[in-house]
């Protein structure tokens, strides 16, 4: 497995991800966006979907059993920001998981790159990285 590969079409497939939510649904580009992003998409899970689909398994079989495994691409957060040479998400970003070690809190994993990683959302100020790509 190629890893910077691997994190470098993860940045590209977010950063058009990020684009086509910025835009208005009757933009005239919107639909052109969404079958790029789409096609970005295939092509993304095609190469490294059961790649990552293992590593989610092991994160869900580590903190969170009872919570469906979905493909890769659904733990993409919408929003995120750069900072320094990194990408970070806040709280709302993320797929709901429900983690024994943290009842009560809503918890979620996200997919990240730079580097490619699964992070574990505890709450608004608490995260941890569960899964990085090797």
């Amino acid at each position: 497995m190629d890893i910077s590969k691997l994190d470098n079409d993860l940045i590209a497939l977010l950063e058009k991800k990020i684009t086509l939510s910025s835009l208005d649904y009757n933009n005239e580009k919107y639909d052109d966006l969404e079958e790029e992003l789409h096609d970005m998409e295939d092509g993304f899970l095609e190469k490294y979907g059961d790649y990552l689909e293992d590593a989610f398994h092991e994160v869900h079989d580590e903190f969170c059993p009872d919570s469906d495994v979905l493909l890769p691409i659904a733990y993409l957060p919408q929003e995120v920001q750069k900072k320094d040479d990194s990408y970070e998400v806040d709280f709302k970003q993320g797929v709901y998981v429900e983690v024994d070690d943290y009842a009560g809190n809503e918890t979620k994993l996200v997919l990240l790159p730079k580097p490619t990683r699964i992070v574990l959302q505890i709450d608004p100020q608490n995260s941890e990285v569960v899964w990085t790509a090797k």
